[in-house]
């Protein structure tokens, strides 16, 4: 009586049982019937020519090799036919030519000839105490094949490729002739063992591939962030310079009027005006500074508003880094230099941070600062060489981003000047600047007695 009932207890199990091997069987000819594309072939993204040929030497060497001894092994040691042996062993060493870009490919065509080859041995006359289904040599260009599919197809592909293997193995063991030695075990492990290495190598390079993407992408950030941040430097100090320049356009403008006597009454709309759009000008200025200076707040707890320096403040530099034992030549021209603003300005902050690297790099480094102007007063020389580090000196920071160097160039473009860096034979470093100037503002005409007294 309890057998009637016991039959529907063991009923689901078998479909659950069935209904997984469908699925696994679907996922085999899913992942096995549609290969992947071809894509670049092995090695093919290095720079090296003769790497980039290397698989298909290698691919070259496994064909070749092993055609005319499984032509040998398959007539002479398991008495095949000799053109049957031929055309299996054609079947089984060529295809690793087209391994290198279309490995899956490949392995449909020397499986299906592995296949053909284990049917046709067995009822071969010297199959007896030899290897069955797999004779040596379909082994050695079996798993020679898997490193190839190992190294191109993803890891879904891989397991379905591992367990077809042993799948067929299976098949045949109840096929297996008498006195032979079974080889689908053998097989069936290394096959495991080889794709588990090429995909994990496989993974290992992908890794390595994207942490250098990576870091090259964050190089680039780190440069772009630099100098976006020297821009927002220089837009903070010409507004200092264009500001005070605009002040004493507004100045005049509105005093124009009290300072020149008998001017026409549309002159004086017309100075109103003038004052009026410097003033929003200025207002304008003054909004965007606000903006810049409070990101410079955040950063250092208040805001700048020092008077920018320039090259009248070079000996007070240069006198800073002599103390962080810097030994620093200076060298500047005799007496005032009419310099406009922003040339002052740059060359000033060229030196600073030509400075600043030999303190950090080169530390103890003699230097010699020069500041020159040409002969005819059209254009500004500023010049830093240092030799190289003491020997008992290391260098503060052994490796250097040159993000200051990218700050020069934005100083020597904002005055289409010219910048030239770079390293000496004796081992210092040389950095060198010219700076267009202007001509020089042509000078104010004196005051009248009239219009002193109307001041």
């Amino acid at each position: 009586m309890t057998r009637p009932s016991s039959l529907p207890a063991h009923e689901p199990t078998r479909r659950r049982v069935l209904r997984a091997v469908r699925q696994a069987l679907r996922l085999l000819a899913v992942e096995l019937g549609t290969p992947t594309e071809p894509g670049t072939p092995l090695f093919g993204g290095v720079r090296s020519s003769w790497l980039r040929r290397l698989p298909y030497l290698v691919a070259f060497a496994f064909a070749v090799s092993l055609l005319p001894t499984t032509i040998n092994v398959l007539s002479h040691d398991y008495g095949l036919n000799g053109g049957l042996a031929g055309a299996l062993a054609t079947a089984q060493t060529a295809p690793l030519l087209l391994a290198v870009t279309r490995p899956l490919q490949a392995w449909w065509v020397i499986f299906a000839a592995d296949i053909l080859g284990a049917m046709a041995l067995i009822r071969a006359d010297g199959v007896a105490e030899r290897a069955w289904p797999w004779p040596p040599t379909a082994i050695v260009g079996y798993l020679a094949l898997m490193v190839a599919l190992s190294l191109r197809e993803r890891g879904r592909t891989l397991t379905a490729v591992w367990l077809t293997t042993g799948l067929a193995g299976i098949v045949f063991e109840p096929m297996t002739p008498d006195g032979s030695v079974g080889t689908w075990v053998l097989l069936f492990v290394l096959t495991g063992v080889v794709l588990m290495m090429g995909a994990t190598l496989r993974e290992r390079g992908d890794a390595q591939r994207k942490l250098i993407e990576q870091e090259t992408i964050s190089e680039a950030e780190r440069a772009r962030r630099t100098l976006l941040e020297e821009r927002t430097r220089i837009a903070r100090e010409l507004h200092d310079v264009v500001a005070h320049h605009m002040s004493v356009i507004t100045v005049q403008a509105d005093s124009a009027a009290y300072r020149i006597s008998g001017i026409p009454r549309e002159a004086e709309e017309e100075f109103g005006s003038i004052a009026a759009t410097a003033r929003e000008s200025l207002a304008e200025m003054r909004r965007l500074l606000g903006v810049l200076r409070s990101e410079e707040s955040e950063r250092h707890g208040g805001p700048a508003k020092t008077p920018q320096p320039g090259v009248g403040m070079l000996p007070k530099l240069v006198e800073g880094t002599v103390r962080a034992g810097v030994p620093v030549e200076l060298s500047l021209p005799e007496g005032p230099l009419p310099l406009e603003p922003a040339v002052d300005l740059s060359a000033y902050r060229i030196v600073q941070e030509a400075l600043a690297n030999v303190v950090r790099h080169a530390p103890g480094a003699r230097t010699r600062v020069s500041v020159t102007t040409a002969a005819d007063g059209s254009l500004l020389t500023v010049l830093v060489v240092n030799s190289p580090p003491p020997a008992p000196s290391a260098p503060l920071e052994t490796s250097g981003t040159g993000h200051g160097l990218i700050g020069m160039r934005e100083r020597v473009r904002l005055v289409d000047g010219a910048l030239d860096t770079g390293p000496l034979p004796d081992g210092g470093f040389r950095v060198a600047a010219r700076l267009p100037l202007s001509p020089s503002p042509a000078p104010a005409a004196p005051l009248s007695p009239k219009d002193s007294d109307s001041v």
